[in-house]
Parts: structure tokens; C-alpha cells; sequence
């Protein structure tokens, strides 16, 4: 019995281990295409705005949807970008993370004509492989808080996508601290991603940006 006790807690270290290690590389290799100021970061023709769900279970609005909308308005008034393509999940009828994003710009001034929405961004690998695929971008601005961006730049770098990210602003409180845990695991599924060279659930037919 102890030794099965000794063997689960060497387990349990090395996965630590590795989850640590994992998520140190992804921010280390992303520090230097991170940026928090308008005025420092690179223009882009288009803009990635990752998407999320914009109301949690209690119905209070997710400040991880209101910080980006901010954080996109601000790019795009500052001339930073000149197109936002919104990438998120449209799984089903009654779910469609896009078109609520761009109902939202439009009402913050961005015209529509500037806006795409790609439907089948189901997670971080397929919006950020699929801006360049589909819609011809091999230079972005991703949106997002910073713990998100940097596993976007990870992503992107090892798919030969040359891009730059602009933090919204952080999200704090215990609901913050969840969503930043269950990043390491989802960078070590990157990781993965990148080990396999797993590509997108969908492709399909390019859409031009102009």
C-alpha cells in the first residue's frame, strides 16, 4: 500500500512538474510579442478577437467579454487595426459567441463592413491557424487577456504566423483565479498541439479581408 502511495505522489510531482514547466516556456517564448499599451505595439491590418461567452451562469456580464470588447475598441480607434475578425464557437442554435461580439462593436462605433466573424473558432489552435488559412492573414493582433495571448503567440510562432498581442485588462477575484488555473491545463493541451501538429476541426473555402 505505501508503495502505491509512494508511486502516486512521485506521479503527482512529475505531472506538476511538467504543467510548471509547460507553462513558463509559453510565457517565456510569447514575453516580447505581448504588449499592454496602444502605443507600443506594431499595427496590423486585422485584429483577432478571441471570443467567450458574454454572461456567466448567474447572469452578471463575464469581464473577460467586456475587457476585450474594450481593449478591441481601443486598438481600432487608435488606427492600430483596421479590420476585426471575431473567431469563437457557433456549436449550436442558441450559442453564437461572434455575432454577439460584433452586435456589441458596432455599438461601440466600429462599422460592420470592418468586422468578419469566423464561426468555427471551437478553440485557441483553430482561431489562430484559421485566421491565416481561411481568411489570408499571416500577420495578426490577437485580442485577449494576457495569460490567453501568450498560449495564442505560442500557438501562432509554431504555426509560422507572424503575431502580436494587445492585453485587455485582467480579470480579478476568485472567478479569475479559476479560469487562470485551468490555463496551465489547457497549455499543456497546446503543447500537445504543437507536438502532434493537430490541425483545425474545420478548414474550408478562404474568405478575403478587404
Amino acid at each position: 500500500m505505501m508503495k502505491k502511495i509512494k508511486i502516486l505522489c512521485l506521479l503527482g510531482v512529475f505531472i506538476l512538474f511538467g504543467l510548471m514547466l509547460t507553462n513558463f516556456m509559453i510565457s517565456s517564448q510569447a514575453e516580447d510579442y505581448i504588449y499592454d499599451t496602444v502605443e507600443e505595439i506594431p499595427k496590423n491590418k486585422v485584429g483577432l478577437l478571441l471570443g467567450t461567452i458574454k454572461y456567466l451562469p448567474n447572469g452578471n456580464i463575464n469581464l473577460y467579454y467586456k475587457y476585450r470588447i474594450e481593449a478591441t475598441v481601443e486598438l481600432y480607434n487608435a488606427g492600430k487595426i483596421e479590420f476585426v475578425l471575431i473567431s469563437g464557437d457557433n456549436g449550436s442554435k442558441n450559442y453564437d459567441e461572434p455575432t454577439t461580439f460584433k452586435d456589441d462593436l458596432i455599438a461601440q462605433g466600429i462599422p460592420e463592413n470592418n468586422i468578419f466573424l469566423d464561426y468555427a473558432g471551437f478553440r485557441t489552435l483553430d482561431s489562430v491557424i484559421r485566421a491565416k488559412e481561411i481568411f489570408g492573414q499571416p500577420s495578426i493582433t490577437v485580442i485577449s487577456q494576457q495569460f490567453h495571448n501568450e498560449r495564442a503567440i505560442y500557438l501562432a510562432k509554431h504555426n509560422n504566423i507572424d503575431a502580436v498581442a494587445f492585453n485587455a485588462k485582467k480579470v480579478t477575484g476568485r472567478y479569475g483565479i479559476r479560469v487562470q488555473l485551468r490555463e496551465y491545463l489547457a497549455r499543456a493541451k497546446a503543447s500537445m498541439d504543437v507536438f502532434f501538429n493537430v490541425e483545425p476541426k474545420f478548414l474550408g473555402d478562404k474568405i478575403e479581408i478587404k
